[in-house]
């Protein structure tokens, strides 16, 4: 194993550390009683004492952050405040949602921005060029949050296409995905455009068409594959952006993945349950950028890990 492999996990280790060093000191700082919120604002001061005590709640919060780390080492992620349930058996019931819709969005969102980028930069400085470039700024510009109720308003109540929210009708998928999937793909386009342009420029390529190689040949098999690295880095950085605006976007289409998980556990001030989610979507977003770094010599063999 390479040093710059060790280095690079060691790094990923130190980055887990402080976002659950981070988030513990944030939602026990933040106004809010979670027993406060279980019993009811009428709960008597006694009831409520004790139910602080079963909880742990009544230890001062170094104590607190001490048990949490020693159960983080034993791979113990506590139980739910509220249920009083595995936090990992809540956190497996959500999870398959959120990637369900991750994934989902992904794919759409380099579907629509492959063959968009790769032909504005073959119609480079035509109308094509420019609304794709438009396309990329409004999708771009246009919050989840926005663009979420403006999608149902038009496909579920106006039109009566798709359901409102929810995930167990037929095409429940499909608004949310285009939701959280239109800005990565606004993004992507323009990428892919830059990068095309840049390697059309490259002397392999003026040879490749010097000896009579057909314009497509030329993008599609060619500039295309040695475009891709700077896309590839793009998506594990973006993959960060995508889980964070699934969190928008579930609430919205009340989509019952992590995301609506995480907001539903902060308004009940669940600290177990919200320290859970935001360390899984931590650790997702680091495994890949680390994965992304391996793709990098699955494209260019010329690159190396270490």
């Amino acid at each position: 194993m390479s040093v710059r492999l060790l280095s690079r996990l060691g790094s990923a280790a130190l980055v887990l550390f402080g976002v659950c060093t981070l988030v513990f000191l944030l939602i026990h700082l933040v106004p809010g009683d979670p027993v406060e919120a279980m019993l009811g604002e009428s709960a008597r001061p006694a009831d409520r004492e004790a139910l602080r005590q079963a909880l742990g709640l009544d230890l001062p919060l170094a104590q607190q952050y001490r048990n949490y780390l020693a159960g983080l080492a034993r791979l113990d992620l506590g139980h739910s405040l509220l249920d009083q349930r595995p936090v990992a058996a809540v956190l497996a019931e959500r999870l398959p949602a959120t990637v369900q819709l991750a994934v989902t969005a992904l794919l759409l969102a380099l579907l629509l921005a492959i063959p968009l980028g790769v032909l504005a930069a073959r119609k480079r400085g035509t109308r094509v060029d420019a609304g794709a470039m438009l396309f990329s700024l409004v999708g771009v510009s246009m919050p989840n949050f926005w663009l979420g109720p403006l999608l149902i308003l038009l496909f579920s109540l106006w039109l009566g296409w798709l359901p409102v929210s929810g995930s167990d009708q037929p095409g429940s998928l499909v608004l949310p995905a285009v939701t959280l999937g239109t800005a990565l793909a606004a993004i992507l386009a323009r990428m892919v455009r830059a990068s095309v342009l840049e390697v059309l420029q490259e002397d392999y390529i003026r040879t490749a068409r010097a000896k009579g190689l057909s314009e497509s040949a030329l993008l599609w098999r060619h500039a295309l594959r040695n475009a891709l690295l700077p896309v590839l880095t793009l998506v594990g950085l973006q993959l960060g952006a995508l889980l964070g605006g699934a969190v928008i976007t579930e609430t919205v289409f009340g989509w019952p993945g992590l995301g609506s998980l995480l907001v539903e556990s902060i308004q009940a001030r669940d600290y177990p349950v919200v320290q859970g989610c935001v360390l899984l979507i931590s650790v997702v977003y680091v495994a890949v950028n680390t994965a992304t770094d391996l793709a990098y010599t699955l494209a260019d063999p010329r690159i190396g890990v270490g």
